[in-house]
C-alpha cells in the first residue's frame, strides 16, 4: 500500500475518489466503483460516503495542506462541478436534441405498455411484476449499452 491516500488524477470518474482507493488498497477501481453504486442503490450511503471521501481526500500531486484547507478545496470543487452541471442541464433545456425526445418518449410508451400488461390481469402474463421487470430492465440497458461499445470489425 502506499503511504497516503489522493484522489487519482488518472484514473478519474468523478472527482477520482475510486482510483485513488483502487490505488491505494491495490484492487481494480472498478470494483470500488462498482461497491460505491450498490451503497447508492441499497441504502443511499454510498452518494454520502463519496461525497465526504470527495471533499476529505487531497487531490493527487496536491501539496501537504492542513486538513480544513483541504476540505474547502473539495468543497469548492463540487461547486464547481455542480454549476458546471446546471450550465449544461439548462443548454440541454434551451436546445433539446431530437434524440433524447425519441429515447424519452420510447421509454415512456415502453413503461406505459408494461403498466397497462400488468394491470389487465391476463393469466399467461402473471409473471410480469414491477418488482421482477425493473432488474431486467436494468440488466438489458447495461447489456445494451456495453454491446454498443464493443468494437466491431
Amino acid at each position: 500500500m502506499t503511504n497516503r491516500l489522493y484522489r487519482s488524477r488518472t484514473d478519474c470518474m468523478i472527482a477520482g475518489v475510486c482510483g485513488g482507493l483502487g490505488e491505494y488498497l491495490k484492487i481494480d477501481a472498478t470494483l470500488i466503483r462498482l461497491f460505491f453504486i450498490l451503497l447508492a442503490l441499497g441504502s443511499g450511503v454510498g452518494v454520502l460516503a463519496y461525497l465526504l471521501l470527495w471533499v476529505i481526500v487531497p487531490a493527487e500531486g496536491a501539496a501537504e495542506a492542513d486538513p480544513a484547507e483541504t476540505a474547502r478545496a473539495g468543497a469548492d470543487e463540487i461547486a464547481g462541478r455542480v454549476r458546471s452541471m446546471g450550465d449544461d442541464v439548462r443548454r440541454a433545456l434551451r436546445e433539446p436534441s431530437p434524440r433524447t425526445g425519441l429515447l424519452i418518449g420510447g421509454a415512456l410508451i415502453v413503461l406505459g405498455v408494461i403498466f397497462l400488461l400488468g394491470n389487465l390481469q391476463l393469466p399467461w402474463l402473471r409473471w410480469l411484476r414491477f418488482d421482477l421487470l425493473w432488474p431486467l430492465l436494468l440488466i438489458a440497458a447495461g447489456a445494451v449499452l456495453i454491446w454498443r461499445r464493443v468494437p466491431r470489425g
